[in-house]
C-alpha cells in the first residue's frame, strides 16, 4: 500500500520533477507534487511524495530528512490526514 510524505522547506525553485529524482533514490516513487499558490503559480515551499510501499517511505524518511536541496534543509515525515469539517 503507498503512504504519502509531506516534504517542508523545499527550495522555491524546486519541481516536482526534480522531487521525484530526489525521492526515487530511496524507493518506487507513486507520485510527486509541490504544492504552489493558485494565484501566482510559484511554489509554497512543500510538497507531497507517495511511496509505493511502507518500507520505501521509511527509508525515505530516514535518508531524506534533514539533507539539503540546493542550500536548504529539507523536513521529511509521514503526511497526516487531511482534517474533515463535521
Amino acid at each position: 500500500m503507498a503512504t504519502k510524505l509531506f516534504v517542508g522547506s523545499l527550495p522555491f525553485v524546486t519541481t516536482s520533477d526534480q522531487l521525484r529524482e530526489i525521492f526515487a533514490k530511496a524507493g518506487q516513487v507513486v507520485e510527486a507534487n509541490v504544492v504552489t499558490d493558485k494565484m501566482s503559480g510559484r511554489s509554497r515551499g512543500f510538497g507531497f511524495v507517495e511511496m509505493a510501499t511502507e518500507a520505501d517511505a521509511k527509508k525515505a524518511v530516514s535518508e531524506l530528512n534533514g539533507t539539503e536541496v540546493d542550500g536548504r534543509k529539507i523536513f521529511v515525515s509521514e503526511a497526516r490526514p487531511p482534517k474533515t469539517e463535521p
